[in-house]
């Protein structure tokens, strides 16, 4: 089916996003978003907040995830439309507060290709300082947004090859690892339950900080709800997709930081925490594995940035579709791909005027705020539709439609409130300014923004 369909008298219809993925390229698309080596940078920083109990706080933050990918597939089956909690609170609530909200969680997404692009540049420029940072930087943003423009079917299959990469790179890695501690300490250093609880450093409250820290590897994992519109039986497709993201994120880390742990036990020894995996690395695998994964650290950039931005320019197109921006902008399809390719560039202009402004920590500390703020939405709305609304109108189970969802919101808004100061007051200043926008935009909130009901499209 083409980007543009025909209507019945033969004219012209308005271009559409189009059902075209399947399961797995959803969970390709996840995956690349939470990228499989998330770990690998929070390696050092999750042992010392844990006090080297960093694969118990993955495990941990797993199951957290869990719950709130279960509702946000569940909320998806309700609502099959681009723009996740955007969609979700506006149909259900107030499309007012569904705005504030997608404001917020517009931070996540549009943070995340700064992140991931601000990464590689700063990988690129330590190995040629003579290259000028604006020019390199000019050059990643550029390379992800012309990827982004090409369209979801190709983005897709470009998440497949880059994550083929990854897990290549890092499946060499485990064997090294693996046979390093065979040899060097016999079986007993392969397998120990050192890394899940070691009584010598336990302390409850440093496993607590891990774990909102850990909670950072499986960001990403809610992306697949905003592809929604673009993918076939979205009612059961996004549920599976987002629970086998984070089972997959959760247990491939937990792996790769369970051996890590084994190779160098003792946290207090880590010499640079943001590069620690990277001393792994040369350890039991010499000067070629530590360069592969400096090449991978910088693929991972580049394909995470590439499905953070696919991600942003749905979320623009989704509110500009619904004219709460401006629709003639925002909500407009390429009718060759059926893309939002205007919000497409507008997302890499925005990218390329934060990574020479903004520090690497300050962006990833943003993401953070607007994926708990998602989080915490998603769960309690959860618990609202399936346990309080009268609206699905089926018999309640209380384990799966109050407890579960209940359980996740708590969980994602205590991490919220455990942010830096700055961050909290940054992230509010951003609501304050999304709050003026939409006062402006609906005459003091007097006027409704008329919502597209396409969940049966």
């Amino acid at each position: 089916m083409s980007a543009v369909e025909t209507s019945i008298a033969g004219a012209p219809a308005t271009p559409r996003l189009k059902r075209v993925l399947g399961l797995w390229d959803l969970v390709y698309y996840g995956v690349i978003l939470t990228s499989p080596i998330a770990a690998v940078p929070l390696f050092g920083e999750a042992q010392v907040l844990s006090h080297g109990h960093a694969v118990s706080t993955l495990l941990l933050a797993m199951v957290a995830m869990s719950v709130t990918a279960v509702s946000f597939g569940r909320m998806a089956a309700a609502y099959p439309a681009s723009g996740s909690v955007y969609s979700y609170v506006s149909k259900l609530l107030n499309p007012h507060i569904g705005f504030i909200l997608g404001w917020a969680m517009f931070l996540e997404y549009l943070f995340q290709p700064i992140q991931n692009s601000l990464y590689a540049v700063l990988a690129i420029h330590r190995m040629v300082p003579q290259i000028p940072f604006a020019v390199l930087a000019a050059v990643i943003v550029l390379l992800t947004t012309v990827l982004a423009t090409r369209g979801i079917k190709f983005n897709a299959r470009a998440n497949e090859v880059l994550l083929g990469f990854m897990l290549v790179a890092t499946v060499v890695f485990l064997v090294e690892a693996a046979q390093y501690l065979i040899f060097q300490d016999s079986s007993g250093g392969l397998l120990s339950v050192q890394p899940f609880f070691d009584p010598a450093t336990f302390d409850s409250r440093a496993l607590l900080a891990g774990t909102s820290f850990a909670a950072l590897v499986f960001i990403g994992f809610d992306g697949v709800s905003l592809l929604a519109e673009e993918v076939k039986h979205p009612k059961r497709n996004v549920l599976l997709a987002a629970l086998l993201v984070c089972v997959f994120t959760g247990s491939f880390s937990g792996l790769q930081v369970y051996l890590a742990q084994r190779v160098l036990p003792d946290y207090s020894q880590l010499q640079n925490h943001e590069t620690a995996f990277m001393d792994v690395a040369r350890v039991v695998g010499g000067p070629i594995l530590f360069t592969v994964y400096g090449v991978m650290l910088l693929v991972s950039s580049l394909a995470c940035g590439l499905a953070g931005h696919v991600g942003a320019s749905r979320l623009l197109y989704t509110m500009g579709r619904d004219d709460v921006l401006p629709r003639k902008i925002f909500g407009h399809l390429s009718p060759k791909r059926g893309n939002p390719v205007y919000s497409e560039w507008i997302v890499g202009v925005l990218a390329y005027i934060a990574v020479l402004t903004i520090p690497w920590q300050l962006a990833a500390e943003m993401v953070t705020f607007g994926a708990l703020l998602a989080f915490s939405s998603v769960n309690l709305l959860a618990l609202w539709y399936l346990w309080f609304s009268a609206e699905p109108l089926r018999r309640r189970n209380f384990l799966a439609d109050a407890l579960v969802p209940g359980f996740g919101c708590a969980f994602c808004f205590g991490l919220l409130l455990g942010l830096q100061p700055w961050t909290k007051y940054a992230g509010a200043a951003w609501l304050l300014i999304g709050g003026i926008y939409a006062a402006y935009r609906t005459r003091m909130f007097t006027s409704r923004p008329k919502l597209m009901d396409i969940s049966g499209t």
